[in-house]
């Protein structure tokens, strides 16, 4: 196959392309230019795709003997992941940037134009396995799944379950049997000189990790109430947007609560621009409705028992989904949690499995407690 190798410059997509190559795959390397100012030093830069990254990812490219270019996707970018996490904490929900880029810019706008080129699949260095398995309503018999890691502490199934069945099939994720610190010894082996570059981490386009600074910049300070949940002001914060459902640290309480508990935001509001505050114990919560529902495979039938996860590095609950459909209507995802769980905002996203098999995603929309 002519694979294109997502190359962001650290030490998991450089052991990737490697592999493709030792697979036989005619290989050419990509960094995508996704910063409009890209930070030159990654000390100045949390995440990736700085100058150091681009160049990082070169020399790689260099050492393997294949083509290297840089993509500008900068554009796509901005639109489908900054503007998106903007727009969905302006609207008072709580986004995971990681999914939207895999969904919009690594598995869409990055494999359309490879496909484009006349390259056959992508291949990044995030940490899942492809299983195929018989299946004879598939194409050439065979249906390829999306499945954990082996590497529990290094699994990214979660941020790739926005993949559909069609992306998945010309995917490929070679670091997905092997756990994080035999890549680093394979990279060194292979003298690649990021063999010991840390790992990127936070959201990549806000290079102090200050969100909430850095959406104040953008939406600017709004100050409003802090009220617990019979209404009583406790407090003013500067912005409803700053704050997500499950959040202890910077609630600004000037009235600390008569029993001396503490406090923790249980819902925002950015229409009346209140945060409000309460117990631990109001938190929970065990039914969970999803829209923007995505599927990895063949979409369940009726209601199905499933392992539901509902943040990036979060436990995986057991739990009975099902979907509701409508004529004109798009699909609805009604996840049942066997017990309650805690700190569930809206914009962010479940992911089904059955097994270690990625079943599909959604994002959720509101959450509450079963009659």
């Amino acid at each position: 196959m002519r694979v294109v190798a997502a190359m962001s410059g650290g030490v998991d997509s450089a052991v990737a392309a490697a592999r493709m190559i030792d697979a036989g795959h005619e290989v050419v390397g990509v960094h995508l230019a996704l910063a409009q100012s890209a930070s030159t030093l990654r000390e100045s830069a949390r995440g990736c795709c700085t100058l150091e990254d681009a160049g990082d990812a070169r020399r790689v490219a260099d050492r393997l003997g294949i083509p290297f270019y840089v993509w500008d996707m900068a554009d796509r970018f901005r639109e489908d992941v900054v503007e998106d996490f903007v727009a969905e904490y302006a609207a008072g929900r709580t986004p995971n940037p990681c999914l939207r880029c895999n969904e919009k810019i690594k598995f869409a706008a990055l494999l359309d134009k490879a496909l484009a080129l006349g390259f056959d699949a992508v291949a990044t260095g995030h940490y899942a396995q492809v299983v195929e398995v018989p299946d004879p309503a598939a194409p050439q018999g065979v249906r390829r799944e999306l499945h954990r890691a082996v590497d529990p502490a290094k699994d990214q199934s979660y941020v790739l379950g926005v993949l559909d069945a069609d992306q998945l099939a010309r995917s490929f994720f070679p670091l997905g049997d092997t756990v994080k610190a035999d890549i680093r010894a394979e990279a060194a082996a292979r003298g690649f000189s990021v063999a010991k570059k840390p790992d990127s981490h936070d959201i990549c386009f806000i290079a102090d990790g200050d969100t909430r600074g850095w959406l104040a910049q953008r939406l600017g300070e709004r100050p409003g109430p802090v009220v617990d949940e019979h209404g009583t002001v406790l407090g003013e914060h500067r912005g409803a947007h700053g704050y997500t459902v499950g959040q202890r640290r910077g609630l600004g309480l000037k009235v600390p609560p008569a029993d001396g508990s503490k406090r923790y935001v249980v819902s925002t509001d950015t229409r009346s621009n209140t945060v409000v505050v309460g117990p631990e114990e109001l938190l929970g919560v065990d039914l969970v409705t999803a829209d923007h529902v995505r599927w990895c495979g063949p979409a369940p039938t009726g209601e199905v028992r499933v392992g539901a996860q509902l943040r990036a590095h979060g436990e995986e609950h057991p739990a009975t989904a099902r979907v509701e459909r409508a004529d004109g209507i798009p699909e609805r995802l009604v996840v049942h949690l066997d017990g309650r769980t805690r700190g569930v905002a809206p914009g962010q996203s479940v992911v089904l499995y059955d097994g270690t098999r990625v079943v599909g995603s959604g994002t959720i929309a509101a959450s509450g407690r079963a009659a």
